[in-house]
């Protein structure tokens, strides 16, 4: 008797597809071998989706939600902003060595529909991160320049642990909240000046 084969959803494909972007790319996102690791057909794909660039633009929006989204409702139960930005570096920093799944996602942006969905997280973190250092009390410029340092430490932090593990000393728990309180420190550090009815352009809309 054989067992009756569970059926997919379009969630379980946009799942597979996340995985697979995750770890190889844009061009690991086929639909045959996809098919084979969900153990089913083709033809389930094409109950769902209507071809392969729609499914990479359900794995990206099912990536933008809960990279970005998600994250921020969670930090929004922090009423302290500064608590927040604590909480939101550390979480970055202990999750930096294993976040492949984003260096991949990011290392794709040469390719639509990729681009477009890493261009809006990176712009809605930013913007995230300015409101957080406005509501500690910088002016919008100050926030502006801020935010983009701390994004771009990001970025640069989990690429060096994703792609060369060990080469930076902060690999351990201990060395890790020692890294997030310098950041942190550096980036609540008052220098004075700043207009802030200045807006620096391209940064944000």
């Amino acid at each position: 008797m054989t067992s009756r084969r569970r059926r997919l959803s379009a969630h379980d494909w946009a799942e597979a597809a996340l995985e697979a972007l995750g770890t190889g790319g844009v061009a690991a996102v086929a639909i045959e071998p996809l098919a084979v690791r969900l153990g089913t057909t083709k033809g389930s794909f094409y109950a769902h989706y209507a071809n392969r660039e729609a499914l990479v633009s359900a794995a990206l929006t099912l990536w933008e939600q809960r990279s970005t989204e998600a994250a921020i409702s969670t930090l929004e139960t922090e009423p302290d902003p500064e608590a927040r930005l604590r909480r939101l570096l550390t979480q970055a920093a202990r999750r930096a060595g294993q976040n492949l799944s984003e260096t991949n996602i990011m290392a794709s942006a040469g390719h639509e529909p990729v681009a477009a969905v890493v261009r809006r997280v990176m712009q809605r973190r930013v913007q995230y991160l300015v409101s957080l250092f406005e509501q500690v009390g910088f002016p919008r410029t100050e926030a502006v320049h801020r935010a983009a340092l701390a994004h771009t430490a990001y970025v640069g932090l989990i690429e060096m642990m994703a792609r060369l593990p060990g080469a930076l000393p902060i690999d351990s728990p201990g060395a890790t909240a020692g890294y997030v309180e310098s950041v942190v420190a550096l980036l609540l550090h008052r220098t004075g000046g700043g207009d802030p009815q200045e807006k620096p352009e391209g940064l944000l809309p």
